[in-house]
C-alpha cells in the first residue's frame, strides 16, 4: 500500500515536467479529434491536474516485472481528456503499451489560461517498482 501510494504522488508531481520533448509553438494545431490549439506550459498558463488516475500493469508478456520509468508525452485537451498519447522514453514493449493505456484512461482538470481552459502538450514520468 506504500508503494502505491508512493508511485500515485510521483506520477502526480510529475504531471506538470517539461521535458524538451513537449515544445510546441503557440498556435499550433493538434490534428486531434477536437482540432484545438495546443499550447505549452509557461507564464500564465496553469498546468491541468490529475482528477483520476489509472495504475498500469507491472508485467511484461513474459511475465517479468521490471523496475524504471516510461516517459509519455500527450495531450490534455481543453475538456482534460488525454489524447495523442505516445512514449518519449520507454522500458520494453509491453509495459509501455500499459502505461500508455493507463494514461488514456487517466482525467484531468484542463489548464488554463486565464480563466479559459486550453489544451497543453505535457509529458508524464510512469515509475515501475517491485510489490
Amino acid at each position: 500500500m506504500q508503494r502505491q501510494w508512493e508511485w500515485s504522488f510521483r506520477c502526480v508531481l510529475c504531471v506538470a515536467i517539461l521535458t524538451s520533448f513537449a515544445q510546441v509553438s503557440f498556435g499550433q494545431s493538434s490534428g486531434g479529434a477536437a482540432d484545438e490549439k495546443v499550447y505549452e506550459l509557461g507564464p500564465g498558463v496553469s498546468p491541468p491536474r490529475v482528477t483520476k488516475q489509472v495504475n498500469p500493469s507491472y508485467k511484461t508478456a513474459h511475465g517479468v516485472k521490471l523496475e524504471g520509468a516510461v516517459t509519455v508525452v500527450l495531450v490534455v485537451s481543453s475538456q482534460g481528456i488525454p489524447r495523442d498519447v505516445k512514449v518519449a522514453k520507454g522500458l520494453d514493449a509491453d509495459v509501455d503499451q500499459s502505461a500508455i493505456d493507463a494514461v488514456r484512461k487517466w482525467r484531468f482538470s484542463p489548464a488554463r489560461r486565464g480563466d479559459q481552459p486550453i489544451a497543453v502538450r505535457i509529458s508524464l514520468e510512469i515509475d515501475f517498482h517491485s510489490m
